[in-house]
Protein backbone atom coordinates (compact mmCIF):
# COMPACT_ATOMS: atom_id res chain seq x y z
CA UNK A 1 0.00 0.00 0.00
CA UNK A 2 1.06 3.79 -0.55
CA UNK A 3 0.06 6.35 1.33
CA UNK A 4 -0.90 8.87 -1.77
CA UNK A 5 -1.43 7.73 -5.09
CA UNK A 6 -1.84 10.03 -8.58
CA UNK A 7 -3.18 8.82 -11.76
CA UNK A 8 -1.92 11.09 -14.86
CA UNK A 9 -3.73 9.93 -18.02
CA UNK A 10 -1.69 11.37 -21.57
CA UNK A 11 0.98 11.17 -19.22
CA UNK A 12 3.89 10.62 -21.71
CA UNK A 13 5.79 14.04 -22.67
CA UNK A 14 4.85 17.92 -22.22
CA UNK A 15 2.51 18.73 -19.41
CA UNK A 16 1.23 15.48 -18.24
CA UNK A 17 4.51 14.23 -18.23
CA UNK A 18 5.89 17.44 -15.93
CA UNK A 19 2.68 17.00 -13.47
CA UNK A 20 4.03 13.10 -12.91
CA UNK A 21 7.29 14.19 -12.01
CA UNK A 22 6.55 16.46 -9.79
CA UNK A 23 3.55 14.70 -8.06
CA UNK A 24 6.57 11.91 -7.67
CA UNK A 25 8.94 14.20 -6.16
CA UNK A 26 5.87 15.13 -3.66
CA UNK A 27 6.03 11.78 -2.13
CA UNK A 28 3.37 10.42 -4.38
CA UNK A 29 3.33 6.35 -6.39
CA UNK A 30 2.35 7.34 -9.87
CA UNK A 31 0.60 5.76 -12.69
CA UNK A 32 0.43 6.72 -16.28
CA UNK A 33 -1.46 6.33 -19.46
CA UNK A 34 -0.06 7.36 -22.63
CA UNK A 35 -0.19 5.76 -26.06
CA UNK A 36 3.39 6.37 -27.39
CA UNK A 37 5.34 3.74 -24.79
CA UNK A 38 6.35 7.24 -23.20
CA UNK A 39 4.28 6.80 -20.04
CA UNK A 40 5.01 3.80 -19.53
CA UNK A 41 8.49 4.42 -19.59
CA UNK A 42 8.24 7.28 -17.36
CA UNK A 43 6.14 5.72 -15.03
CA UNK A 44 8.56 3.03 -14.40
CA UNK A 45 11.44 5.63 -14.45
CA UNK A 46 9.25 7.46 -11.09
CA UNK A 47 8.67 4.26 -9.51
CA UNK A 48 5.12 3.38 -10.43
CA UNK A 49 4.01 1.99 -13.23
CA UNK A 50 2.61 3.04 -16.66
CA UNK A 51 0.23 1.65 -19.28
CA UNK A 52 0.60 2.18 -23.10
CA UNK A 53 -3.00 3.30 -24.39
CA UNK A 54 -5.63 5.63 -25.24
CA UNK A 55 -7.40 8.18 -23.08
CA UNK A 56 -9.86 7.25 -25.43
CA UNK A 57 -10.37 3.80 -24.54
CA UNK A 58 -12.28 3.04 -21.39
CA UNK A 59 -10.37 -0.54 -21.62
CA UNK A 60 -7.14 1.19 -21.53
CA UNK A 61 -8.20 3.27 -18.88
CA UNK A 62 -9.43 0.51 -16.85
CA UNK A 63 -6.04 -1.09 -16.83
CA UNK A 64 -4.57 1.93 -15.70
CA UNK A 65 -7.10 1.76 -12.88
CA UNK A 66 -6.88 -1.77 -12.10
CA UNK A 67 -3.10 -1.62 -11.49
CA UNK A 68 -2.96 0.53 -9.46
CA UNK A 69 -5.73 -0.59 -7.29
CA UNK A 70 -3.50 -4.17 -7.81
CA UNK A 71 -0.75 -2.05 -6.34
CA UNK A 72 -1.23 0.26 -3.74
CA UNK A 73 -4.97 -0.02 -3.04
CA UNK A 74 -6.12 3.58 -3.92
CA UNK A 75 -6.01 6.30 -5.60
CA UNK A 76 -5.76 9.42 -4.40
CA UNK A 77 -5.36 11.94 -7.71
CA UNK A 78 -6.53 11.75 -11.08
CA UNK A 79 -4.56 14.57 -13.71
CA UNK A 80 -6.57 14.53 -16.83
CA UNK A 81 -4.17 15.36 -20.14
CA UNK A 82 -4.91 15.47 -23.66
CA UNK A 83 -3.06 15.12 -26.86
CA UNK A 84 -4.24 17.42 -29.65
CA UNK A 85 -7.84 17.39 -31.28
CA UNK A 86 -8.51 18.86 -34.98
CA UNK A 87 -7.53 22.07 -36.11
CA UNK A 88 -9.39 23.72 -39.27
CA UNK A 89 -11.68 27.12 -40.25
CA UNK A 90 -14.89 26.59 -38.56
CA UNK A 91 -16.93 26.04 -41.28
CA UNK A 92 -14.59 23.29 -42.74
CA UNK A 93 -14.54 21.21 -39.92
CA UNK A 94 -16.61 17.97 -40.42
CA UNK A 95 -18.81 15.79 -38.19
CA UNK A 96 -16.00 12.94 -37.96
CA UNK A 97 -13.54 16.02 -37.10
CA UNK A 98 -16.23 17.41 -34.15
CA UNK A 99 -16.81 14.36 -33.20
CA UNK A 100 -13.16 13.75 -32.63
CA UNK A 101 -12.74 16.49 -30.70
CA UNK A 102 -15.36 15.70 -28.55
CA UNK A 103 -13.26 12.14 -27.49
CA UNK A 104 -9.81 14.49 -27.17
CA UNK A 105 -11.17 17.09 -25.06
CA UNK A 106 -14.30 15.91 -22.99
CA UNK A 107 -15.17 12.38 -22.85
CA UNK A 108 -10.86 11.78 -22.03
CA UNK A 109 -12.44 13.08 -19.05
CA UNK A 110 -15.33 11.58 -18.37
CA UNK A 111 -14.48 8.42 -18.78
CA UNK A 112 -11.68 8.35 -16.44
CA UNK A 113 -13.62 9.82 -13.78
CA UNK A 114 -16.89 7.46 -14.54
CA UNK A 115 -14.02 4.72 -13.22
CA UNK A 116 -11.82 6.73 -10.69
CA UNK A 117 -14.83 8.58 -8.90
CA UNK A 118 -16.13 5.27 -6.96
CA UNK A 119 -13.14 4.92 -5.62
CA UNK A 120 -12.39 8.08 -4.37
CA UNK A 121 -15.95 8.44 -2.67
CA UNK A 122 -15.52 4.78 -1.07
CA UNK A 123 -11.94 6.77 0.70
CA UNK A 124 -14.11 9.75 1.26
CA UNK A 125 -11.13 11.72 -0.51
CA UNK A 126 -9.46 12.19 -3.84
CA UNK A 127 -9.03 15.31 -6.12
CA UNK A 128 -9.09 15.63 -10.04
CA UNK A 129 -7.50 18.03 -12.14
CA UNK A 130 -7.90 18.46 -15.94
CA UNK A 131 -5.40 20.19 -18.25
CA UNK A 132 -7.77 22.48 -19.92
CA UNK A 133 -7.10 25.34 -22.19
CA UNK A 134 -6.66 29.32 -21.78
CA UNK A 135 -9.10 29.70 -24.35
CA UNK A 136 -12.21 28.01 -22.97
CA UNK A 137 -14.22 30.92 -22.07
CA UNK A 138 -12.25 33.18 -24.61
CA UNK A 139 -12.48 30.71 -27.49
CA UNK A 140 -9.36 31.78 -30.34
CA UNK A 141 -10.15 30.59 -34.12
CA UNK A 142 -6.80 28.64 -34.31
CA UNK A 143 -8.15 26.05 -31.76
CA UNK A 144 -11.59 26.15 -32.34
CA UNK A 145 -12.55 22.06 -31.50
CA UNK A 146 -10.48 22.47 -28.19
CA UNK A 147 -12.23 25.61 -27.34
CA UNK A 148 -16.16 24.69 -27.70
CA UNK A 149 -15.26 21.14 -25.82
CA UNK A 150 -13.56 22.33 -22.67
CA UNK A 151 -15.81 25.18 -22.37
CA UNK A 152 -18.22 21.95 -21.83
CA UNK A 153 -15.62 20.92 -19.45
CA UNK A 154 -16.11 23.48 -17.65
CA UNK A 155 -19.46 22.60 -17.01
CA UNK A 156 -19.11 19.03 -16.47
CA UNK A 157 -16.93 20.23 -13.51
CA UNK A 158 -18.98 22.34 -12.26
CA UNK A 159 -21.49 19.57 -12.14
CA UNK A 160 -19.16 17.09 -10.88
CA UNK A 161 -18.34 19.91 -7.74
CA UNK A 162 -22.07 20.53 -7.15
CA UNK A 163 -22.36 16.49 -6.93
CA UNK A 164 -19.70 14.90 -4.89
CA UNK A 165 -18.56 17.80 -3.24
CA UNK A 166 -20.34 16.41 0.13
CA UNK A 167 -17.75 13.25 -0.27
CA UNK A 168 -14.65 15.20 -0.03
CA UNK A 169 -13.66 14.75 -3.74
CA UNK A 170 -12.70 17.63 -5.80
CA UNK A 171 -12.27 18.60 -9.61
CA UNK A 172 -10.61 21.69 -10.90
CA UNK A 173 -9.43 22.40 -14.62
CA UNK A 174 -5.81 23.71 -14.82
CA UNK A 175 -5.94 26.62 -17.71
CA UNK A 176 -2.64 27.04 -19.83
CA UNK A 177 -1.91 29.78 -22.12
CA UNK A 178 0.92 29.59 -24.40
CA UNK A 179 3.75 26.79 -22.77
CA UNK A 180 7.08 25.98 -23.69
CA UNK A 181 5.89 22.43 -24.89
CA UNK A 182 4.60 24.21 -27.66
CA UNK A 183 6.76 25.15 -30.03
CA UNK A 184 7.31 29.52 -30.04
CA UNK A 185 6.72 32.45 -31.61
CA UNK A 186 7.55 36.00 -31.38
CA UNK A 187 4.23 37.40 -31.91
CA UNK A 188 2.74 35.39 -29.54
CA UNK A 189 5.08 35.86 -27.19
CA UNK A 190 4.90 39.72 -27.37
CA UNK A 191 0.59 39.14 -26.87
CA UNK A 192 1.50 37.83 -22.85
CA UNK A 193 1.98 40.48 -20.76
CA UNK A 194 4.63 38.86 -18.62
CA UNK A 195 6.50 38.53 -21.81
CA UNK A 196 7.32 35.13 -22.10
CA UNK A 197 5.67 31.45 -22.30
CA UNK A 198 5.25 29.62 -19.29
CA UNK A 199 7.03 26.84 -18.15
CA UNK A 200 5.75 23.04 -17.89
CA UNK A 201 7.02 23.02 -14.42
CA UNK A 202 5.08 25.79 -13.56
CA UNK A 203 1.79 24.23 -14.62
CA UNK A 204 2.93 21.24 -13.03
CA UNK A 205 3.59 23.27 -9.81
CA UNK A 206 -0.14 24.24 -10.54
CA UNK A 207 -1.46 21.01 -10.42
CA UNK A 208 0.54 19.74 -7.39
CA UNK A 209 -1.58 22.98 -5.25
CA UNK A 210 -4.63 21.60 -6.13
CA UNK A 211 -4.14 17.59 -5.25
CA UNK A 212 -1.93 18.75 -1.74
CA UNK A 213 -4.27 19.42 1.57
CA UNK A 214 -3.99 23.38 0.74
CA UNK A 215 -6.80 23.18 -2.03
CA UNK A 216 -9.06 21.12 0.05
CA UNK A 217 -11.66 24.02 -0.14
CA UNK A 218 -11.18 24.65 -4.01
CA UNK A 219 -13.46 22.85 -6.22
CA UNK A 220 -15.26 23.60 -9.45
CA UNK A 221 -13.21 26.16 -10.59
CA UNK A 222 -10.97 27.14 -13.57
CA UNK A 223 -7.66 28.43 -12.92
CA UNK A 224 -5.64 30.19 -15.47
CA UNK A 225 -2.31 30.05 -15.78
CA UNK A 226 -1.03 32.05 -18.88
CA UNK A 227 0.71 35.04 -17.50
CA UNK A 228 -2.26 37.47 -17.76
CA UNK A 229 -2.92 36.56 -21.28
CA UNK A 230 -6.88 36.05 -21.02
CA UNK A 231 -8.76 38.63 -19.65
CA UNK A 232 -12.07 37.67 -18.31
CA UNK A 233 -13.77 37.32 -15.05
Amino acid sequence: MSDRVAHVTAGGSGMGAAAAQKLAADGFAVGILSSSGKGEALGQELGGFGVTGSNQSSEDLKRLVDGAMARWGRIDVLVNSAGHGPRAPLLDITDAQWHAGLDTYLMNVVRSVRLVTPIMQAQRAGAIINISTAWAFEPSPMFPTSAVFRAGLAAYTKLFADTYAADNVRMNNVLPGWIDSLPATEERRQGVPMGRYGRTDEIAATIAFLASDGAAYITGQNLRVDGGLTRAI
